[in-house]
């Protein structure tokens, strides 16, 4: 937890508008008295994800994402708690407190918070390492690599004792015990041989995430040793399906696009080139959450990948995880050599520039990979081939216009009778195949394998919802429905603060309740409780009986739980009567 008071807290949150903060990442457009936009943690067509000035809260209607300005900024930027104050507190005027934490408060810090400070301080070592007479071995690979002293530094590099021990007795000298940096990710502890580096004899890549924070380390081994290229293993702090090598400096610089490699020094050396908008998954294969992370900050993303074999089904794999996530891509041409790092080196940055400008439409690459398959000497080969042009083309584009575009694009790229491409395509439409990727099929299908809400929560839900928006409900309803009613853990929580919100201050600070919860899943079912509806009663009529309904459904739900778990008889015959005059009561609103 953070060491900040929860008074200073409260003024960092209530000086800062979430609206200001968000649209600094979402577009937002005015809505009545919220604003909406396009959704930032999952891809959707139509605009679900809405900010509350009135609450300062966010919430979506499509993902269920959802808290106040604090969690925006952790979830969005990666940050813990602590960051996000620390971020938000000097540009809305609050000074926070300087000073040091003391022995005690370091013990109770937040656990991430000391992983960050452990990789911090093994970069700086490593870094040091490198520019000693024990870094000569790794100084002379990266110089035979063309780097210079400011991308040496830009990138933070640097290199492994040949001991198999010094970073542990480094990190140890420092003050970090054992219970720590066993979940580091950088040292090895057990019995037999006490504590050990996972790296040593390497030079080494720092890992940034995408607030440039080191998270992690890729190391490369002197000599002949396997494997060749190590990477740390997932911590608290460190996610490989969701970091991406080069993201820290390509955010900063604010380009339309990105250039996806596949590893470290493909990313280092473009940089070095000036394409400083390079980024790297980090030896494994392109996933969901790499696009996830690449759709916060572009929407086109440039393939750079090895022109190899392994380089071309590395590509192929990419294509549909990143369209899924809406972004669109195409293919730079590095033959005849194998990489970015090989081609710059080979012909400079001005004959790689015009590669990009030249870059391939992803499907049509596509195409181009699925040629190789066939023999188009064999007049049988060719005609299966063209049918697999004409069922990729209806499977992959849901729209007419789209179709036609891509056959008169393949027929002529792939030398193909247009008309009898456009015929095929219109039968194979007319069987039944359609779009695998249409935007309104995806949305759908997430739509029905979110789990439905329990009819009891949602009365729950709305009645807080209601009590949030409309204060004045309070005073009606609270001699007949209280915090007991409410199912126990979160929404009872919620509930205790609500009403002893409007007992005290006849108001609802939504956003301040939201930081009473630390797990993510909690606080999206706060946002949720705070932002339910039950389609627009803009009767008061038709709202007041539905406000009843609301209400009985859940006094009756808590006498019969009250039953059910043995409540003695007079609090029974209390809640009975509460129920009876809750029935003749004549709510108006």
């Amino acid at each position: 937890m953070p060491y900040y008071s929860d008074e200073i807290i409260e003024e960092v949150r209530s000086r800062t508008d979430i609206v200001d903060v968000i649209s600094k990442y979402v577009n937002l457009q005015k809505k009545g008295s919220q604003y909406f936009g396009l959704c930032p943690f999952h891809n959707e067509k139509t605009g679900s994800f809405s900010v509350s000035p009135q609450k300062q809260m966010y919430y979506c209607f499509g993902c269920g994402a959802g808290g106040n300005v604090f969690s925006f900024l952790m979830a969005y930027e990666n940050m813990t708690f602590k960051e996000a104050i620390e971020d938000l507190a000097p540009k809305c005027g609050v000074t926070l407190p300087q000073r040091e934490m003391t022995a005690q408060e370091r013990q109770r810090a937040d656990k991430r918070t000391r992983l960050f400070e452990i990789n911090k301080e093994a970069a700086a070592y490593y870094y040091k390492m490198l520019r000693s007479p024990e870094g000569q071995q790794a100084m002379a690979y990266f110089t035979k690599r063309e780097l210079t002293a400011d991308t040496l530094h830009k990138f933070g590099l640097g290199c492994t004792s040949k001991y198999s021990d010094s970073l542990y007795k480094y990190l140890r000298g420092k003050g970090y015990d054992d219970n720590i940096l066993k979940d580091c990710g950088l040292v090895t502890i057990d019995e037999k041989r006490g504590g050990h580096d996972k790296f040593w004899n390497r030079a080494m890549f720092p890992i940034f995430d995408a607030n440039g924070k080191v998270v992690a380390f890729g190391g490369r081994v002197m000599g002949d040793g396997e494997p060749k290229y190590l990477n740390s293993p997932e911590t608290e702090i460190f996610n490989k399906s969701k970091t991406l090598f080069g993201l820290y400096f390509a955010r900063k610089t604010r380009r339309q696009q990105f250039i996806l490699c596949e590893g470290y020094m493909d990313v280092i050396s473009l940089h070095q080139a000036g394409f400083d908008n390079a980024v790297a998954s980090l030896g494994t294969a392109l996933t969901e959450g790499h696009a996830g992370m690449l759709k916060r900050y572009v929407k086109d993303v440039y393939l750079s990948y090895d022109s190899d074999g392994a380089g071309q089904k590395a590509a192929l794999r990419a294509i549909p995880i990143l369209k899924n996530a809406g972004i669109s891509c195409r293919i730079i041409n590095m033959s005849p050599y194998k990489d970015p790092d090989e081609f710059i080196k080979a012909l400079g940055a001005e004959e790689y520039e015009k590669r990009i400008q030249n870059a391939e439409n992803s499907f049509m690459y596509q195409v181009r990979m699925k040629e190789k398959n066939y023999d188009l000497t064999d007049p049988e080969k060719k005609s299966d081939f063209q049918k697999e042009v004409a069922r990729m083309i209806v499977t992959e584009f849901p729209t007419q216009l789209e179709r036609e575009n891509y056959t008169e694009s393949v027929a002529a790229r792939f030398n193909i009778p247009k008309a009898a491409l456009a015929k095929y395509i219109l039968e194979l439409g007319q069987s039944g195949i359609t779009a695998k990727n249409s935007n309104a099929t995806r949305e759908s299908r997430q739509a029905n394998q979110r789990p439905k809400d329990d009819g009891m929560k949602m009365s729950q839900r709305l009645l807080l919802t209601w009590l949030v928006e409309q204060n004045d409900i309070y005073s009606k309803i609270k001699d007949y429905v209280t915090p007991s009613d409410f199912e126990e853990g979160v929404y009872k929580k919620v509930a205790v603060e609500v009403f002893d919100s409007l007992s005290q201050n006849n108001t609802v600070d939504t956003a301040r309740i939201v930081d009473m919860f630390m797990e993510e899943e909690e606080r999206k079912t706060v946002a949720a409780i705070f932002n339910t509806t039950v389609g627009e009663l803009t009767d008061n009529t038709d709202l007041s009986k539905a406000l009843k309904e609301t209400l009985l459904r859940i006094k009756k739900n808590s006498l019969e739980l009250a039953q059910k778990n043995g409540a003695d008889l007079k609090s029974l015959v209390d809640g009975k009567k509460q129920l009876q005059r809750l029935e003749r009561l004549d709510i108006s609103i």
